[in-house]
């Protein structure tokens, strides 16, 4: 397997895809309700996905796709899986936020070998190879310096669709973090906030039960720029797409940040 080959593959069909957002987001977006937590998905989505489906499969007709809409896409438990993420920022979309991005990542027996992020509004694109780094659409390699800021860390907070508003869980964390840090965002798109990190804009992620389809790309975008990720008990975390809800709860920081953000959550 090519992951230069499957990068550029990747890299092409979600620039594609943020091409046909762009243009969808200038008129009227059709918005309609999807599941019963008041989540919604647009036509943009279901556009967007098609396209990233038909240049994937074609290049690669015999690998599995996990899409945001259509689900899987080939058989199950098979050496290659790609997620897609034809749009991270839906609802920001349907109220005319303009704070979205593309996401892709393939697995090899579930394990992220290769990440794209895609922001049509800036014209950005981020990719990462597993063990070879992440790399700016200009080709510059990403590495966020360690830079505590006076007044505590700006950090971001992701929660997945299935987490109900009572969780006791949720109230603690997000109290501990309005308590500690500087600005806590809930960006509504969390491969954004990933992309983010890796460039060194914000200092950290903590996600409570994160959605499957978009965390490999944005995980691996992170730590192959250097970033760190741990479960709230501080062991090792890897965003592999057999975990359940439960095993996707993280924080994410630069490594020498990373004791002080477990310390302010507990």
């Amino acid at each position: 397997m090519d992951l230069d080959h499957a990068r550029t593959v990747a890299v092409e069909a979600a620039e594609a895809a943020g091409a046909l957002l762009l243009e969808g987001t200038r008129g009227a977006v059709g918005v309609r309700a999807k599941g019963g937590a008041g989540d919604v998905v647009t036509d943009l989505d279901l556009a967007s996905e098609k396209l990233l489906l038909e240049r994937i499969l074609t290049a690669y007709p015999s690998h599995s796709v996990i899409a945001e809409e259509s689900g899987l896409v080939g058989d199950a438990g098979g050496e290659w899986t790609w997620l897609v993420d034809p749009l991270d920022g839906t609802n920001n979309v349907a109220i005319g936020l303009s704070a979205f991005v593309v996401g892709v990542a393939l697995c090899r027996d579930g394990l992220p070998v290769l990440g794209v992020v895609h922001d049509p509004v800036s014209a950005h694109t981020w990719s990462a190879v597993r063990g070879r780094g992440a790399l700016s659409s200009e080709g510059v390699r990403l590495a966020p310096p360690y830079a505590p800021r006076p007044h505590g860390p700006l950090l971001a907070w992701t929660q997945g669709h299935g987490v109900s508003r009572d969780d006791a869980t949720v109230r603690a964390l997000k109290q501990a973090l309005e308590l500690n840090a500087r600005r806590v965002l809930q960006l509504w798109a969390p491969l954004l906030s990933w992309a983010m990190l890796a460039r060194g804009d914000i200092d950290g992620i903590v996600g409570y039960r994160a959605e499957l389809v978009d965390l490999p790309a944005g995980a691996l975008l992170a730590q192959e720029a250097g970033i760190e990720i741990r479960t709230f008990d501080g062991g090792p975390f890897e965003a592999c797409i057999d975990t359940t809800p439960e095993q996707r709860s993280f924080v994410a920081a630069h490594p020498r940040a990373i004791p002080g953000l477990l310390a302010l959550l507990h």
